[in-house]
């Protein structure tokens, strides 16, 4: 029943973010159009409940730039002076309110990682896909990207089998906390983490 409460609350939650925020959405999506010259949004393929994939969105803070073989640069080469601000602040994943309207994600819950990563786990790990992934959870109010993949996943199963509406309101005043002092943002030679590699 609880899971039930949740998935409504979560879409009352974005629905009345999306509406509060609509005005300062444009203004950004305009200005990052801009600034990026076409799309403002970063649009990929994820693994969401159960595994299966869904499109996860986001606003866009790097430039797709390529070598002199066609290859896509590292992140670091390619990452913004806006994108890393829109990284610290998190603003990056506002348009993930979307995500959580249409039923792909909730509020809280592990964070939604790359398709491949479904071959990798082990079925303790899997346990993780259990719950609708979140736009915030337990593993980035511990560390966020500064705790290796064996941490995160910990984490992430610690909260599917300990879920309650009292552990999600406690990870978003947690998730408050941490964005403002803006930790775990990176891993040490990363812009965000090193891959999983299982």
């Amino acid at each position: 029943m609880s899971l039930r409460v949740k998935h409504i609350l979560d879409k009352f939650i974005a629905a009345l973010g999306l509406i509060v925020l609509i005005i300062p959405l444009t203004i950004l999506t305009i200005l990052l159009a801009i600034y990026y010259r076409g799309n403002p949004f970063y649009i990929t393929e994820r693994a969401g409940l159960y595994g299966h994939p869904f499109k996860l969105y986001k606003y866009k803070s790097m430039k797709m730039l390529y070598d002199e073989n066609g290859e896509l640069l590292s992140d670091e080469e390619r990452i913004t002076t806006v994108g890393k601000i829109l990284r610290k602040l998190s603003i990056d994943e506002l348009p993930q309110l979307i995500n959580v309207l249409n039923g792909t994600m909730s509020i809280v819950g592990p964070r939604p990682l790359l398709l491949e990563y479904n071959e990798l786990y082990s079925d303790y790990e899997r346990q993780r896909l259990l719950m609708r992934p979140g736009i915030t959870g337990w593993a980035q109010v511990n560390g966020r990207n500064n705790i290796d993949w064996k941490k995160k996943f910990a984490m992430d199963v610690e909260y599917v089998t300990n879920y309650s509406l009292l552990f999600d309101l406690k990870i978003v005043i947690l998730t408050v906390v941490v964005i403002f002092k803006r930790e775990g943002i990176s891993q040490d030679g990363y812009v965000s983490a090193e891959k999983f590699r299982g």
